[in-house]
């Protein structure tokens, strides 16, 4: 049996979404506001992961395996740490977004998951990148050292009840152990 726990969370839209021209200042604002300390984004022309250090950096400029983070390829992307994530998705020509914060707010049950990352770690590190590579199907992507070496991705489920008291999942975010990231 899985071990559903409760927290308080907040669970709120983003009304002050950037423009095109603002995005990276305002990535780095929320990374730091909500100690946001890794980032994975899907693109119309592959995965791109980013690692926060004071400014976002992508694994398109690290490794040439990931392309380079560019908004008008971007599809979603979110920006996650121990205690939040940001989530931001293209809804046509518009940007909608949310923002998950453990701690505060209404206290809600949760599921926590943890999901493989496809491949196995190959090559050296650079710029707090690792390539992993999958043999089989050839798929290549480059996570963070630190999410390259778990060689697994946190998610948080929150859940709710409908009026017959079923059980369904409202939000899901990824995480990072906070143990984990304070000794990166």
């Amino acid at each position: 049996m899985r071990d559903i726990k409760s927290t308080p969370c907040q669970i709120l839209p983003i009304t002050d979404l950037p423009t095109a021209n603002e995005l990276a200042e305002w990535l780095n604002r929320q990374a730091t506001q909500y100690a946001l300390a890794f980032a994975l984004a899907f693109a119309d022309d592959g995965v791109i992961w980013g690692r926060f250090d004071g400014a976002w950096k992508w694994s398109g400029d690290a490794l040439a395996v990931s392309p380079p983070f560019r908004l008008n390829t971007l599809q979603q992307i979110r920006l996650f740490g121990a205690d939040a994530e940001l989530f931001l998705w293209r809804a046509d020509r518009n940007w909608q977004g949310r923002v998950i914060v453990d701690g505060a707010g209404e206290t809600r049950e949760y599921l926590d998951e943890l999901q493989l990352l496809w491949g196995a770690k190959e090559g050296e590190e650079k710029n707090g990148f690792v390539l992993r590579r999958d043999r089989g199907q050839g798929l290549r992507h480059t996570p963070p050292l630190q999410i390259a070496n778990e060689g697994k991705l946190r998610i948080r489920n929150y859940l709710d009840y409908d009026q017959d008291g079923c059980v369904k999942i409202i939000a899901s975010r990824l995480w990072v152990d906070a143990a984990k990231e304070m000794t990166k």
